[in-house]
């Protein structure tokens, strides 16, 4: 979301969620997306601009409407860790084991490319994370490309920064 703002596309969110240790440039969140499963026309509220939607509310949007989707990418080892860490930082020490988080993600993400398939009319890019810290300025033209939106790509992949990149995976 960073990226796109900085490439100069206009993006949906509401500043509710301040940046904090775990994400120190910010959360570009839009509360009113947790009501997709109810509310599935205040997708309606982001026609033209780019809204963060998370897998589990994805499949809430409704048909009829054009979308395209960047599917951002990450080991599920490191996103386990991110939120382990994540918790403990905010006091909750009730960690669920990585072997049940891993297979519950797992088979949310087969779930959600399952979707995908009944779904042809919405083109998605599938943007790896490690990718992107590799070459920001390659995969800033790949989002670009696949908007066929007139983005600075360069001030895009100045938004990619390595040093905020947590919780590797080995």
């Amino acid at each position: 979301m960073q990226m796109l703002a900085a490439g100069g596309m206009t993006i949906l969110t509401d500043h509710q969620r301040k940046a904090d240790a775990d994400n120190p440039r910010g959360y570009c969140e839009w509360e009113p997306v947790k009501l997709l499963p109810t509310q599935p026309e205040r997708i309606d509220e982001a026609e033209g601009k780019a809204v963060k939607v998370i897998t589990q509310l994805l499949m809430s949007i409704p048909q009829g409407r054009d979308y395209k989707v960047i599917f951002m990418e990450r080991p599920l080892s490191e996103v386990l860790a991110s939120q382990d860490e994540m918790l403990r930082r905010r006091g909750n020490s009730d960690l669920v084991s990585h072997e049940v988080m891993t297979k519950a993600f797992s088979s949310h993400l087969k779930e959600v490319v399952s979707w995908f398939e009944t779904r042809p009319e919405i083109p998605v890019l599938r943007l790896g994370y490690r990718r992107l810290l590799h070459d920001p300025l390659a995969n800033a033209k790949a989002v670009k490309d696949f908007l066929a939106v007139d983005l600075d790509r360069e001030a895009m992949a100045q938004q990619i920064d390595p040093a905020l990149y947590h919780n590797r995976a080995s």
